[in-house]
């Protein structure tokens, strides 16, 4: 499996055949002028993750990309004119011969007198996990967690427990585009010497991992 980060939460990952991009929000860049996908999926609705015109572009460069979402997205891709399937915990769909299965219902909590609205997190190839915005845990082993780094909800203690609880052989951060270059340093520094995961791989902006 290639994944390459496009900053925050956008992930491109290439497994056998499949082109799957995930999360190309506001605070992202470089996703823009990708070709050949096969699959864009998106977690939620907030900004950072979800911005319909970047969706609407995106299919018009690869028209035979499918969108799948959570219900709350969906809803406003479908106001945008975008082409949508609404996916919830315990789907399964195939991206170019790769299984793809949902996890998660919510958003985790930022305050109480905000509104809930939908998450959902995407397992890839049984491998790597994108949880979106919550500590979302699949009822089976996570090879490869995308964990969250940094947020107005995040708690780096909460967030070193949750990798501790998924125990995957590799993590690396996502939703870091908050922090500070100090902020990043200390994050990274605590999720790798107290997350418990086989090893914490940060990686670079536009530039393809192996795992």
């Amino acid at each position: 499996m290639k994944i390459t980060k496009f900053d925050h939460a956008c992930l491109l990952v290439e497994e056998g055949k499949a082109r799957i991009l995930i999360d190309p929000g506001a605070f992202s860049r470089g996703f823009e002028n990708l070709a050949e996908l096969d699959a864009i999926l998106i977690t939620h609705q907030h900004q950072d993750h979800l911005v319909p015109e970047h969706i609407t572009a995106l299919v018009a460069k690869n028209p035979a990309a499918r969108v799948y979402a959570d219900e709350d997205s969906a809803r406003l891709l479908e106001k945008a004119g975008v082409a949508v399937q609404a996916v919830h915990a315990g789907d399964e769909f195939d991206v170019a011969g790769v299984p793809v299965e949902v996890f998660g219902k919510l958003h985790i909590v930022i305050h109480p007198e905000i509104p809930d609205i939908t998450d959902v997190g995407y397992l890839i190839a049984g491998r790597l996990f994108h949880p979106g915005d919550a500590y979302t845990v699949p009822d089976r082993p996570v090879e490869i967690l995308a964990t969250p780094a940094g947020a107005p909800w995040l708690k780096i203690g909460e967030a070193i427990d949750y990798v501790r609880v998924v125990k995957p052989k590799v993590a690396f951060p996502i939703h870091d585009a908050v922090l500070s270059g100090v902020g990043l340093k200390l994050h990274y520094g605590l999720l790798t010497s107290m997350g418990g995961a086989g090893e914490f791989r940060v990686l670079e902006h536009g530039q393809p991992s192996e795992f």
